[in-house]
């Protein structure tokens, strides 16, 4: 079992810059790997960002790669995602959820098993 919870979010001015927290609990945290999504009202939610249970390997959405770094802290049990050049568009409720993959993490959010309860991220124009 493992539970997480994410904080960072707030409202930043667009080309500012966020760094949003996934903390976890449970033992066993550091076999998973995690991901981002975010959801925007009226929208579904999408991939972001993840991140290997090594933390050797990473992968990112087209919308965010070159702005966007995820990393993870195995000992403080943290993944973060560091927002930088922020864009309005990127306005969201972002989520971070953990699964084990056979392979690479996946993109698709049903393919997670565990999720935090959302931080809300503004980009004001």
């Amino acid at each position: 079992q493992v539970q997480l919870v994410e904080s960072g979010g707030g409202l930043v001015q667009a080309g500012g810059s966020l760094r949003l927290s996934c903390a976890a609990s449970g033992r066993t945290f550091s076999t998973y790997a995690v991901a981002w999504f975010r959801q925007a009202p009226g929208k579904e939610r999408e991939f972001v960002a993840a991140i290997t249970w090594m933390g050797g390997s990473t992968y990112y959405a087209d919308s965010v790669k070159g702005r966007f770094t995820i990393s993870r802290d195995n000992a403080k049990s943290t993944v973060y995602l560091q927002m930088n050049s922020l864009k309005p568009e990127d306005t969201a409720v972002h989520y971070c959820a953990a699964t084990r993959p056979w392979g690479r993490p996946p993109r698709t959010p049903g393919e997670y098993d565990y999720w935090g309860q959302g931080t809300q991220v503004t980009v004001s124009s």
